[in-house]
């Protein structure tokens, strides 16, 4: 699952820079009978609701073309801040 991650995250990074948006991290696991794909993300000053759902926007097309992953599995992105809570 590492080299899929690191293939999604190669993929992403460069669109999301393009938003002033570092990739901080990507996780894969299993909570309660669902799998989620959580992507950190973190800008100077702070990421808002309107650059995440901006980012979810671009980033999910990516990762459904991509087509790494058999299991369904919910897309999840936060900001680093949730993140560290």
């Amino acid at each position: 699952m590492d080299k899929v991650l690191e293939k999604i995250r190669k993929s992403i990074e460069k669109p999301m820079a393009d938003m002033n948006v570092q990739v901080t991290d990507i996780t894969y696991h299993e909570d309660g009978g669902y799998n989620f794909m959580t992507i950190e993300l973190d800008k100077v000053n702070g990421i808002d609701l309107d650059t995440i759902v901006e980012a979810t926007n671009i980033i999910n097309p990516i990762i459904d073309k991509l087509d790494l992953i058999d299991d369904q599995y919910i897309l999840d992105i936060v900001s680093r801040e949730r993140g560290d809570k």
